[in-house]
């Protein structure tokens, strides 16, 4: 699929068909996030992929399902055939940036003006949608509030932060979220400087 359409058409599905994905085109979505920029190459991101119907259903369980199902949506989390917890581990960054090649003049590691671990972990999982969309399936991201319970359920370390879960699955009709309704912003884009001509 062309690179612009495959942007047009990635939008977040919360609705699934009860279809596996194949073994081959999970590999293929999951190797792309694998490619995503990383400072420093740092490569503090982790994934954890889950297909295991019990555990899926542990996890629309711990997201609150039951609450979202009965503001009238279909079941998504449970319904979603693969679940990729995107993750991040800062120490990653920390580690790196005091090796020799990264050190300040002084020796020290740098300050962090911007908390990278998680520029390097939405990127990530941007392309995993947009490998999930180039793979003609659906996709959605679900940010989780009860993070300890689900580093409990599925084993992860006290050092990894587990920032959502991103649903992929054969798309079934969806209810249109109404946060749609507010159409898109516009004037957000300058050229040469804020407030310059917007595209």
């Amino acid at each position: 699929m062309d690179f612009r359409e495959v942007v047009r058409r990635r939008r977040m599905i919360r609705n699934y068909q009860e279809l596996p994905v194949d073994a081959p085109t999970l590999d293929r979505i999951v190797q792309a996030a694998t490619r995503a920029p990383s400072a420093g190459f740092s490569q503090g991101v982790r994934l954890v992929v889950v297909t295991d119907r019990d555990t899926r259903y542990e996890i629309a369980e711990v997201a609150g399902e039951e609450d979202y199902v009965a503001r009238g949506f279909a079941p998504w989390v449970s319904k979603a055939p693969v679940h990729v917890v995107v993750c991040v581990r800062e120490d990653d960054y920390h580690e790196r940036y005091r090796e020799p090649d990264k050190l300040q003049a002084d020796g020290t590691e740098i300050e962090w003006p911007v908390p990278y671990w998680w520029v390097d972990a939405g990127a990530a999982l941007m392309l995993i949608l947009l490998a999930a969309t180039d793979e003609g399936l659906a996709a959605g991201f679900f940010g989780f509030h009860r993070i300890e319970r689900v580093k409990a359920l599925l084993s992860i370390p006290d050092d990894v932060s587990p920032i959502g879960i991103v649903t992929i699955g054969h798309p079934a009709p969806d209810r249109r979220s109404s946060s749609l309704d507010r159409g898109r912003r516009s004037g957000v884009v300058y050229r040469e400087r804020w407030g310059g001509s917007a595209l």
